[in-house]
C-alpha cells in the first residue's frame, strides 16, 4: 500500500491532499471487489454460479465494467508515486534510503504473509514487497516511462495472444473446464463455514492459485510502479493544475479505450457470451484496464480541483492518510462475517446483499478515518510499518500539527 510520506523537502507535516484522497477512493474500488471474492466461491464469474439470478449477474457486471483491475492499478501507480516521497524523506534525514526502503518491504511482506493465510488470499501486498525490491533498484532510473510502456505491451501482447488461443475451444469443452472448476466448490464451502482451523487450511489450499494470479498481474502492478515513480520525480501531482490540458486529453482516451474493453469482459465472463468467452474477455479485460485507471485518476484530480470536488475529496482524503490500516481492517470485518470466525454467510448472500453491506462499511471506514486522523498523526497499521521502516520509534508524537488537518 501507498505510504503515508510527507512531501514538501521543507516542511514534515506538509501532505498532498490529492494523493491520499485519490488513495481512499482506490480503497472503495478495492472493497467491492474483494467482497464479491470473500463472500463466495463464484466471486466475479471465477466459476459460473448456476443458480444466479439476472440482478446477480448484473451487480457482478457492473463490478467487472467499473472496477475489476482497474483499483489496484491505481494503488500501484500511487504506491510508486510514494515512493518517490520516501526517497526525499530520507534525504531530509541525511540518511541512506536503500536499509528504509528494504525494512518497508520486509514489514510488508509480513503483513501479506499474515493477511493471506488468516483473511483473504487475495492479498497485494505480498506482490507490492517483492516488486518493491524492484523498484528499490530501479530508483534512480531515468527512463522509467519508457520501461513501462515496454513492459505493459510485451505483457498485453502476450496475455491477447493466450486469451485468443482459448477461442478455439469448443463451447462443450469450455463447459467442461467450468465444471471441473466446479468440483472443488463445496470442499470450499465446507471449509469456509467449518471452524477457524478449516478457514485458514482452505485459505492456504487457495494460494498457489493466487500466487500464479498475482504472478500474472505483476507486470501490470510493476508498470504502473515505474509510471508513479516517473510522475513522483517531476511532482505532478504537487500542482495538477498546470496539467489540466493533459488530464482531459488522458481522461477522455483512456475511458474511449477502457470503457469498451471492461464492458467486454463484463459481457464474457458474467454476461451472456458463455465460458468459451471468458478467458478471452478476462484478457481483454486486463490490458485495457490501465486505459480507464488513467482516466479516473485524471478525472478525479480533475473534479478536485472544482469547489464541489474538493469536499469530495475531504470526504476521501482520512481514509487514504490510513488507506494500510483500512485494507486489512475490511479484509477482517470480511472474514469475520463470510467465514467460521464469525456467522459464516459464506456463499449464502447474493452479489447485491454484499455490495450494498460493503458500501456500508466503507461509509463507516469514511466516518471513523476523519475522527482518528483528526486527532493521531499515524493509524495503527502505519505507525508500526513507520517503525519497522525507520527501525525506531518515530520523533513525531501522536497529536497531529495544524498542517496535517
Amino acid at each position: 500500500m501507498p505510504s503515508t510520506a510527507v512531501h514538501a523537502p521543507g516542511d514534515r507535516s506538509t501532505r498532498i491532499p490529492e494523493v491520499d484522497a485519490l488513495r481512499g477512493f482506490a480503497l472503495m474500488g478495492i472493497l467491492l471487489v474483494n467482497a464479491l471474492m470473500m463472500a463466495g466461491p463464484y466471486g466475479l464469474g471465477a466459476i459460473t454460479d448456476p443458480g444466479a439470478s439476472a440482478l446477480d449477474r448484473t451487480v457482478e457486471g457492473v463490478v467487472q465494467t467499473f472496477a475489476v483491475g482497474k483499483f489496484y492499478l491505481m494503488f500501484s501507480f500511487l504506491f510508486g508515486y510514494s515512493f518517490t516521497l520516501q526517497l526525499a524523506s530520507a534525504e531530509r534525514d541525511g540518511t541512506s534510503p536503500v536499509p528504509r526502503l528494504l525494512r518497508r518491504s520486509l514489514g510488508l511482506l509480513v503483513l501479506g504473509v499474515l493477511h493471506a493465510v488468516l483473511l483473504y488470499t487475495g492479498d497485494i501486498l505480498m506482490t507490492y514487497a517483492v516488486l518493491g525490491l524492484i523498484l528499490i533498484a530501479s530508483r534512480n532510473c531515468a527512463r522509467a516511462l519508457r520501461a513501462a510502456r515496454v513492459l505493459y505491451g510485451c505483457l498485453s501482447a502476450f496475455l491477447l495472444l493466450v486469451g485468443l488461443g482459448t477461442l478455439l475451444m469448443s463451447d462443450a469443452e469450455a463447459a467442461e473446464a467450468d465444471a471441473e472448476l466446479a468440483e472443488g466448490v463445496p470442499e470450499l464451502i465446507a471449509g469456509y463455514r467449518g471452524d477457524a482451523s478449516s478457514v485458514v487450511q482452505a485459505n492456504i489450499g487457495q494460494l498457489p492459485d493466487q500466487f500464479l494470479a498475482a504472478l500474472l498481474l505483476s507486470g501490470f502492478v510493476m508498470a504502473a510502479f515505474l509510471v508513479g515513480l516517473h510522475c513522483g520525480k517531476r511532482r505532478l501531482l504537487a500542482d495538477t493544475g498546470h496539467h489540466r490540458a493533459q488530464m482531459r486529453r488522458i481522461f477522455v482516451i483512456g475511458a474511449a479505450v477502457g470503457l469498451p474493453g471492461s464492458l467486454f469482459m463484463a459481457l464474457a465472463v458474467s454476461g451472456p457470451l458463455g465460458p468459451r468467452w471468458s478467458s478471452f474477455g478476462s484478457m481483454v479485460g486486463m490490458v485495457t484496464a490501465p486505459a480507464l485507471t488513467a482516466a479516473y485518476i485524471c478525472g478525479m484530480l480533475l473534479l478536485m480541483r472544482t469547489a464541489h470536488g474538493a469536499g469530495i475529496a475531504a470526504i476521501f482524503a482520512p481514509a487514504g492518510r490510513m488507506a494500510l490500516t483500512n485494507y486489512l481492517s475490511q479484509s477482517l470485518i470480511m472474514a469475520l462475517v463470510f467465514t467460521g470466525y464469525g456467522p459464516a454467510l459464506y456463499d449464502r448472500l447474493s452479489p447485491a446483499v454484499v455490495i450494498l453491506g460493503a458500501l456500508v462499511l466503507y461509509a463507516g471506514q469514511l466516518a471513523l478515518s476523519a475522527w482518528l486522523t483528526a486527532r493521531y498523526r499515524y493509524a495503527p497499521v502505519e505507525w508500526l510499518l513507520r517503525v519497522i521502516t525507520l527501525a525506531r520509534l518515530p520523533h513525531d508524537r501522536d497529536r497531529p500539527t495544524a498542517a496535517t488537518r
